[in-house]
């Protein structure tokens, strides 16, 4: 199969070019900065010479987007949205004028879009779709529109042959460093991954390992299309999430943090504070419905799971790095 991934060199964009390529599959992926043989250089935002790419190819999974891992300045808010909306239709454009366009656009979105709520979980068909929520910052709301936007350049696409699904992704958990299980774990092991402003807000996530397979269950199914919740069927409240990371690391406590206290270690980490404080509570309506099975249902497992390969991560890199000292001191 041939896989094409714009956007493909982020967190998610590796986890998936290393699963496709370990399973025999041919990926390529479109980055502004191409090092490697399987690299292609676009801009992601207008056409040329990568569209050929697309032509002939099975699948496209579009990633491309500015990092949410920011400050939510006016800038940054119109450089997320840019950066989406303006790679999804040029994706659409290239697969448009293909003579051999794919027969399925699997484009990036976020459970984002979902409204910011405690009592009821949202699923594709019942899930309220946020904005006008009364008592989050009105720059909430921002990032709901980026969502509808990122999804309507997607289906607006004149690409009949195609079979278009929009992924509504929770966090997706691995490993891999810079991740954000990295950065909480991070926190977890300084004894800071206690509750942040109560610890009431829900989490929605998938460990890795799921979100590669339902992106295959999706790829596979020819009669799923439209917005996909790509979310583990577990979500929890952030003060039961920490703790069950905390355990999976053997860390007895962790410091709770007011919401002041969070602004300034969002300010620190140059992130924002949404990340943290929006209620997700994200449900995969659609992928259970269609009999797709979770291997990581449950935080607690998947946490440890993610612990285990994380220790394997840092043993690899131990052992590369004394490798590399004792070549030199020869």
């Amino acid at each position: 199969m041939k896989v094409v991934l714009p956007g493909g060199t982020g967190q998610v964009g590796t986890i998936l070019d290393r699963a496709l390529t370990a399973a025999g599959h041919e990926v390529t992926v479109l980055t502004r900065r191409p090092l490697r043989a399987h690299d292609i250089g676009w801009d992601g935002a207008s056409l040329g010479r990568w569209a050929s790419a697309i032509d002939g190819c099975d699948v496209v999974i579009n990633l491309a987007g500015r990092s949410v891992s920011c400050r939510y300045t006016a800038e940054n808010l119109r450089a997320m949205m840019d950066s989406r909306v303006d790679s999804a239709r040029v994706v659409g454009e290239a697969i448009a004028a293909a003579a051999r366009p794919p027969r399925v656009w699997l484009q990036m979105s976020t459970a984002t879009v979902y409204a910011h709520r405690f009592e009821a979980a949202h699923d594709e068909a019942t899930g309220v779709i946020g904005g006008r929520e009364d008592g989050v910052p009105d720059y909430w709301a921002y990032s709901v529109e980026i969502a509808k936007n990122w999804e309507r350049a997607q289906a607006e696409a004149a690409t009949p042959a195609t079979r278009k699904v929009a992924l509504r992704s929770a966090m997706v958990m691995s490993p891999d460093r810079g991740g954000v299980f990295d950065v909480l774990s991070r926190l977890a092991r300084l004894g800071l991954g206690g509750p942040v402003a109560g610890g009431a807000q829900y989490v929605s996530w998938i460990h890795d390992e799921d979100f590669v397979r339902a992106v295959e269950f999706l790829i596979a199914r020819d009669d799923l299309e439209g917005p996909v919740n790509l979310a583990s069927p577990g979500p929890l409240p952030h003060r039961d999430f920490m703790r069950a990371l905390r355990r999976a690391w053997g860390v007895p406590v962790g410091l709770p943090a007011t919401r002041w206290m969070a602004e300034l270690g969002a300010f620190a980490l140059r992130s924002d504070t949404e990340l943290l404080l929006k209620s997700r509570r994200v449900v995969p309506g659609r992928l259970r419905a269609a009999g797709f099975s979770f291997t990581h249902p449950e935080w607690e497992g998947a946490a440890a799971s993610l612990v285990e390969r994380a220790g394997l991560v840092r043993a690899a890199s131990r052992r590369g790095r004394a490798s590399r000292a004792s070549s030199h001191a020869v």
